[in-house]
């Protein structure tokens, strides 16, 4: 067996199956486009599944991939497995109904075992197969030549999500030997697919041959697929014939940077801390991916995982002696050893190293928030007589502050408690429920729409540089209710025709609307949409007013109005793009994209909200380049050229083998499919409506551009004058000052209202103090005060404190449908054991309400204020 780098065996896998005619699909970003079942891209497939459902046909029907994953379902694994990680790669080769199993498996025989390729001993090789799918034993023992006694037939070799495609797969194990083994050699799971460490599945090849029905049954799919995977890491620990894949050359420079930070710990001493050198390491890779894909820390969805992964790399490195912000040291090693064929950690290190600083480091405060709360539970347990932290508590602790169970447990255990295990699992699995509902159900391969997969039609868009109309084009295809019809006069269908200006929606731009026309003039469709169809074609969504005929010749005509106002906003939105760049820094993404006719939205990743004098800057340069004039240039070319010219490719966009390059002077260049105006002067005007926050990391700008530009500022522009009118300001440029000055005077009066309040509450209330109550030892004093909010509640407290007149002060407020409590403790009431917060939560629920505080003043609000007296009758009969 060869000595194979990491990189070589990428390498290698892709050049395989390169040489058997397969197209290199280049890794797709972490964060899945146009899926919303996926939180992460989490399988080879994934981002195939356009071409098995049948959404779209690929030129090459031949697929190959090294795709980075993310698999976060089972985070509490990492580092106390061998092989479990949360980033991870994987290889694969794929049949969109091409080759089958005749030539997926010796393939997959050739490149593990030739000396050509990676040339793993054969004798150590063992294989499982479905027990009913004789061709592939056959084809194993036959034609491959493996012995009968290396192939084992089990009965979970059936790859199955319920209803859609499904089939028999087929794995390959590699014989590590006993000396890996974690089972005794007589163990009944000591065979390739039982539970053992001897045998390493290395590749998983699926043959999808089925369509499960809804009634249960099973029938044959009309095109039958190859879905293939091998984690790379596997592979690479055979390779290098190490232990697990943390000692292999992906992980190793990460732990070894981990040994070099820590107290003098070392990896491979003891099983404690190499989990927490494991976690560091794997943590590490995951979130420089993400975050160079586009996610940020956050406290839902994608973000939420990057914050927890953060916090548990902080937490085991604390275990490990290193104390303060050391992850983002990580992120240059990872680039290092991944750039050979993922360049975009190294390229971002700089934003990616701020990010996970800044994360650090609010984690800080936040361990020192949880460590807080966890002292808290402990000292009420002791007051409770109590010797279990519940289960919903540990929960809290690991959800909220990222404190993992373990952590939790030890803290209880040096104090002499226990935690509620089992209760607390019970928390995680209502997790793990609620985040499996949001994601729904992964379908890696779809139900196949066979008559739009069948239109082979050649069908050419028009539409560029200023081709608003076709006089003959011919009508291909009529799609009426999911079946191909030669003619039509009502209803809704779908069209397909040799030519068309009509542009498909596609990279954000929505698409031409318009008529069709027949020879004589007259109107016989109205075109609500276009799509592309799954072999590429502009697919027509129509309502049929008129007669139409397959293979009769039409005019096709779109609106020119509409088009030509979303030609200016698309190339407004490339301004926008490089002038993001140019004000914010090279880090920032797109995130998506809206180009309409009267404004365009675009999304871009941001950890800060864009400031106002960043905006106005931003403005300024998209307004400058369209009073330049500059052209706007389009170039067809092959996707390696484009890229060597510097083409940006955009968020979501599909590209084939030749694209179109945009370039709008020497000022953007980007890979675009869209149309765009001649001349940034078409723009005439650039103005951004809005700027705002769409989720975590993320911010949307509106904006719009000439006609609708130009009305946006008269609106601005009329609201400033009312204003002005209304404020008696002759000269609108000193309504901002005015605006002030009344602003401040307003302040003043408020104050002095204020004031005047405190001074008529104090007057209302000069006699309150006067009349206590002995309650078992304690003089008390409970009331309603004459104010009307918290804030005068609390001077009173603040007098009652000064005063010294009694040992427990209750007090209530009213006004409308709302009450106000507070509770105030002496000196010698806290020393006696009492805690406002105690009876704060006691009699809160009497006014409907909640509250909290500090042992020696606690406060609530609700809506119940005829609750107050018997709030005031709990808490003394709780006294």
């Amino acid at each position: 067996m060869k000595k194979l780098s990491s990189a070589e065996i990428r390498k290698l896998f892709l050049d395989f199956f390169k040489s058997k005619n397969h197209e290199i699909e280049p890794s797709a970003s972490l964060i899945p486009v146009d899926d919303p079942t996926l939180l992460w891209i989490n399988s080879g497939v994934a981002t195939l599944k356009k071409y098995f459902d049948g959404t779209v046909i690929p030129k090459n029907p031949r697929i190959t991939n090294a795709q980075k994953c993310i698999r976060t379902n089972d985070i509490e694994n990492v580092g106390k497995t061998a092989r479990h990680q949360t980033f991870f790669e994987m290889l694969g080769n794929f049949s969109v109904g091409d080759y089958f199993k005749e030539d997926a498996i010796p393939w997959a025989w050739e490149f593990l075992t030739s000396d050509k390729w990676i040339g793993l001993d054969k004798e150590k090789m063992y294989v499982t197969v479905y027990p009913k799918d004789t061709e592939a034993y056959r084809i194993w023992h036959e034609v491959v030549g493996l012995p009968e006694n290396h192939i084992f037939k089990v009965e979970d070799n059936f790859w199955d999500i319920g209803e859609g495609p499904s089939g028999p797969d087929t794995e390959i194990f590699y014989d590590r030997g006993q000396k890996f083994n974690n089972v005794d050699e007589d163990d009944p799971e000591n065979y390739p697919g039982g539970e053992n460490e001897r045998y390493l599945e290395v590749w998983n090849v699926v043959f999808s041959e089925f369509n499960h029905l809804p009634d249960g049954s099973y029938v044959e799919q009309p095109h039958k697929n190859i879905d293939t995977g091998m984690g790379l890491e596997r592979l690479v620990s055979v390779v290098q014939e190490t232990k697990t894949n943390f000692e292999t050359d992906l992980f190793m420079p990460l732990i070894n940077k981990a040994e070099e930070l820590s107290n003098g710990k070392k990896y491979g001493q003891n099983i404690k801390d190499d989990i927490s050198f494991k976690i560091i390491a794997d943590h590490a890779r995951t979130v420089s991916f993400a975050i160079a894909d586009g996610a940020l820390p956050s406290n839902e969805g994608r973000g939420y995982v990057i914050r927890r992964l953060i916090r548990r790399a902080v937490l085991n490195g604390k275990k490990l002696g290193i104390n303060g912000s050391f992850l983002n040291e990580f992120v240059v090693i990872v680039g290092q050893i991944m750039e050979s064929y993922y360049p975009e950690v190294s390229n971002q290190k700089d934003f990616i190293v701020k990010v996970i600083k800044s994360e650090e480091e609010r984690f800080s405060n936040t361990l020192t928030d949880g460590l807080s709360l966890l002292n808290s539970l402990l000292e009420e347990l002791k007051e409770n007589n109590k010797k279990e932290i519940s289960g919903a508590d540990a929960f809290k602790l690991f959800d909220t502050y990222g404190f993992p169970f373990e952590m939790t447990e030890e803290a209880a255990h040096d104090e002499g408690f226990e935690v509620d295990k089992n209760g607390f699992e019970e928390e995680m699995s209502k997790q793990k429920q609620r985040a499996r509902s949001a994601r729904g159900n992964l379908q890696s391969m779809g139900s196949q729409d066979e008559v739009l997969m069948n239109i082979k039609t050649e069908s050419e868009f028009v539409g560029y540089h200023f081709n608003y109309d076709v006089d003959d084009a011919i009508l291909k295809d009529i799609v009426f209710n999911d079946i191909l019809v030669d003619s039509i006069n009502s209803g809704n269908a779908q069209l397909v025709f040799d030519k068309t200006p009509f542009y498909a929606e596609m990279g954000g731009q929505v698409a031409d609307k318009g008529n069709i026309y027949n020879q004589r003039g007259e109107v016989v469709a109205k075109v609500e949409d276009v799509q592309h169809a799954p072999n590429g074609q502009n697919l027509h969504y129509v309502e049929v007013i008129g007669e139409l005929n397959s293979g009769e010749k039409y005019q096709l005509k779109i609106d020119r109005t509409f088009r030509k106002k979303v030609r200016r906003n698309h190339t407004a939105t490339h301004l926008l793009d490089q002038a993001l760049r140019d004000v914010l820094g090279e880090h920032t993404h797109q995130a998506g994209s809206l180009v309409e006719p009267d404004y365009l939205r675009f999304d871009f990743t941001s950890l800060d909200a864009v400031t106002f004098e960043q905006l106005e800057k931003i403005e300024q340069i998209v307004n400058e380049k369209i009073w330049d004039e500059l052209p706007v240039n389009t170039t067809e070319t092959d996707i390696d050229s484009a890229k060597k010219m510097g083409a940006i490719a955009l968020f979501g966009d599909k590209y084939g083998d030749i694209v179109r390059v945009v370039q709008i002077g020497d000022y953007s260049m980007e890979l675009c499919g869209g149309t765009h105006a001649e001349n940034t002067a078409e723009l005439g005007l650039f103005k951004i409506k809005s700027e705002s926050a769409v989720g975590a990391g993320t911010r949307r700008i509106e904006a719009v551009t000439s006609k609708e530009a130009f009305e946006y500022l008269n609106e601005q522009m009329s609201i400033l004058n009312e204003t002005s009118s209304a404020l008696k300001v002759t000269q609108a440029k000193d309504t901002p000052n005015k605006a002030r000055q009344l602003m401040t005077e307003l302040k003043e009066e408020k104050r002095n209202v204020t004031n005047l309040k405190a001074k008529f509450a104090s007057q209302q209330s000069a006699g309150i103090f006067d009349e206590k109550e002995d309650i078992n030892g304690y003089s008390v004093i409970a009331k309603i005060a004459p104010v009307d909010d918290m804030n005068g509640l609390r001077k009173l407290a603040d007098d009652w404190k000064n005063k010294k007149v009694s040992d427990i002060l209750v007090l209530g407020s009213k006004t409308d449908d709302k009450a106000n409590l507070i509770v105030a403790l002496s000196e010698n009431a806290i020393n006696n054991g009492l805690k406002a917060g105690n009876i704060i939560k006691e009699i809160s629920p009497f006014i409907n309400g909640g509250g909290g505080g500090r042992p020696d003043m606690a406060q609530a609000g609700g809506k119940n204020p005829d609750g107050l007296k018997e709030a005031f009758e709990a808490a003394k009969k709780l006294l």
